[in-house]
């Protein structure tokens, strides 16, 4: 029988260019996503989508920084910041939103101070 072994929440996983997943990922640590998703995200540290990476699903993290193209429903309990490489199409629900000028953003945005990180 495996053992699991859980993410240190100093940990970070890294998905390169490339890289092709379907299904859901979770993690208690940092992620930088270069490759393709097509499924859900839940970390509970920062999330970093890089200007190649995209992601077909739903994401729940801490704090992300989005270069890339995501489309589907953002949750993010603190702080999002969609740089000016950013494509994201779907809504938004998160505490602070940082947006460069360039970014490409299609959808709705709440802003609500009510969300847990545990609850993620």
């Amino acid at each position: 029988m495996a053992k699991f072994v859980e993410n240190e929440p100093n940990s970070h996983n890294t998905i390169t260019t490339g890289t092709e997943i379907t299904g859901d990922i979770s993690s208690n640590g940092d992620i930088r996503l270069d490759g393709y998703l097509n499924g859900n995200i839940n970390s509970k540290g920062k999330l970093v989508i890089g200007e190649s990476g995209k992601v077909l699903g739903t994401i729940n993290c801490k704090n992300a920084d989005v270069y890339g193209i995501i489309e589907g429903k953002l949750n993010v309990s603190e702080l999002l910041s969609l740089k000016a490489t950013a494509k994201v199409i779907g809504d938004i629900v998160t505490n602070r939103l940082a947006i460069e000028p360039g970014c490409n953003f299609t959808g709705n945005c709440k802003m609500t101070e009510d969300q847990k990180p545990d609850a993620i």
